[in-house]
């Protein structure tokens, strides 16, 4: 038999909170994160706003020194986990470090990191390139980190499979404690892609909103959407196998039931318009989790604000569910958070769990005149209470990577 998998901890840094308990309240309240970009000159730029993060301090986290050898992303990174890790309780130094693991994934990695050395490279020659480019450029670092951070040495990797990293990663560090191989988790995604090459590249491929109001640029299912807003920060869960959890005392926040993951094999960028696989995908979910489709009673979506993802993604979920499509609770948190591409669902996985904790389904804020292929339940403008007892967590990336997680109300 399996062995159940349960949430924790919880770790967040993102522009509407660099703290698990302040960025759930910004969410519940339905505020926005979205802000015009400052970080850099976006004159030349099609897109002018983003979920910038303004008041992260990487020295609460890291050691002056070390922060220096560290691209944001794995700031990031550590500084959630450090979160998380202090919700769960867990005092690494008491453990087996070969039964405890870290799978953060990244969709981007380091690419500031990337930029400043390119810039070093031909400005200055060869040897003026920081011998800390490497290690702090590659997507797998902030894994590497975290767990020298905390000791860890049993399963360490990255999932690098673009807005889907964080779902494979969560699901892959699920499979791992259900077979018996980890009694301990940390797993999530990171992502710090706010910088002037990584803006470039979004911009050039028009997929991006070109709306300059941060109040109104992020809209999924609205008719006037055109396109998604980049963010940036980490998400990170705790999990553990439940009865170890059990026997330290540990408050479990949720449980994690179901994991699906499938491929389109049909174009690097747009989704499938049949959506077979995505559909499989969240079909293999539910039949990981061993339920029904009509006991899912909330779905935090993909929901990009994308011409393209927002229908067809609708389209999936009435293919999944039928008739009970119309009775769930679909929503799109990004209009709130952005995309943080890598880290979009270890970001969602979080609001997911603390939805299911709380019984309270955050809103689609923006969502003022509803695309016509868009006709479910988006929880729009303003959040409610609900009875949640599964939830389901979706995400799509470039290249056809389709990922699904279903979380359940813990009960004993």
């Amino acid at each position: 038999m399996k062995k159940r998998v349960v949430v924790t901890g919880l770790g967040v840094i993102h522009s509407l909170g660099n703290d698990t308990s302040t960025f759930w309240d910004s969410v519940k309240q339905g505020k926005n994160g979205i802000k015009t970009i400052t970080k850099f000159d976006t004159t030349e730029f099609s897109t002018k706003v983003g979920a910038q993060i303004d008041d992260f301090d990487p020295t609460l986290y890291i050691d002056k020194k070390e922060a220096k050898r560290m691209d944001l992303f794995t700031q990031y990174a550590l500084a959630a986990s450090k979160n998380a890790v202090e919700m769960s309780g867990i005092d690494f130094a008491g453990i087996d470090p070969f039964r405890a693991g870290v799978i953060i994934g990244s969709g981007i990695g380091g690419i500031q990191t990337l930029e400043d050395n390119c810039r070093v490279m031909f400005e200055k020659g060869p040897k003026r390139v920081s011998p800390f480019f490497v290690p702090m450029m590659i997507a797998n670092m902030a894994s590497g980190q975290v767990a020298i951070r905390y000791g860890i040495k049993g399963h360490n990797s990255c999932v690098v499979t673009a807005c889907a990293s964080s779902n494979h990663s969560i699901g892959t560090a699920m499979r791992i404690i259900q077979n018996g191989e980890a009694d301990i988790m940390i797993t999530g995604g990171a992502e710090a892609a706010l910088s002037p090459l990584g803006f470039a590249g979004f911009c050039s491929m028009r997929a991006m909103s070109e709306n300059e109001d941060p109040n109104t640029a992020c809209r999924p299912f609205d008719k006037n959407r055109d396109g998604f807003v980049m963010g940036e920060g980490a998400g990170i869960l705790v999990l553990e196998e439940y009865e170890y959890a059990v026997k330290r005392g540990a408050k479990i926040l949720a449980e994690l039931v179901g994991f699906g993951a499938t491929g389109d094999a049909y174009h690097i960028t747009a989704p499938d318009p049949e959506g077979s696989a995505i559909v499989r995908c969240l079909q293999l979910a539910i039949e990981d989790a061993g339920i029904k489709p009509e006991q899912i009673n909330y779905i935090n979506a993909h929901g990009t604000s994308t011409p393209l993802n927002d229908p067809s993604e609708t389209k999936c979920i009435k293919k999944v569910f039928g008739d009970h499509a119309y009775k769930l609770a679909v929503n799109s948190t990004k209009s709130m958070t952005g995309h943080l591409l890598g880290a979009a669902g270890g970001i969602e996985a979080v609001i997911t769990v603390m939805a299911l904790a709380e019984g309270f389904l955050p809103p689609t804020i923006n969502l003022r005149e509803p695309d016509p292929e868009c006709d479910l339940d988006y929880v729009a403008n303003t959040g409610r209470k609900a009875d949640i007892e599964y939830a389901l967590s979706n995400a799509l990336g470039f290249g056809g990577h389709n990922g699904a997680l279903i979380f359940k109300r813990f009960e004993k």
